[in-house]
């Protein structure tokens, strides 16, 4: 038996697409959510130290924790862009993999992505 390029081609796009499209819109909603507290906090801080609720004495830690935030985000975001990258690739090789074994009718043990 051969394999047939085109199709294989196809389903590891397809599979590839179906991750992504699933994953990237709950990232998107989670980036939407944290980024929206972050201007918010932002705000809140404008608001404080303009008003003069926050002072000189308790700026810094409101800063300091708005970093924080931020920082935290951030971090977060790469891991799930790990996650995501994982993911994909554990899609892809579970296509190549089961093309390959179909070929040659023996069961090939997958990849581990190191």
């Amino acid at each position: 038996m051969s394999i047939d390029v085109q199709q294989v081609t196809d389903a590891v796009i397809a599979t590839a697409s179906e991750v992504i499209d699933a994953d990237v819109t709950l990232i998107r909603s989670f980036q939407r959510r944290q980024v929206e507290a972050l201007a918010q906090q932002a705000a809140f801080i404008a608001a404080g130290i303009a008003s003069g609720d926050i002072t000189e004495n308790t700026r810094d830690f409101f800063l300091d924790e708005l970093e924080h935030m931020a920082e935290s985000f951030v971090k977060t975001l790469v891991r799930l862009s790990h996650v995501l990258f994982e993911k994909i690739w554990n899609a892809v090789m579970q296509v190549l993999w089961q093309a390959i074994e179909g070929a040659i009718g023996t069961a090939l043990p997958l990849p581990r992505l190191a």
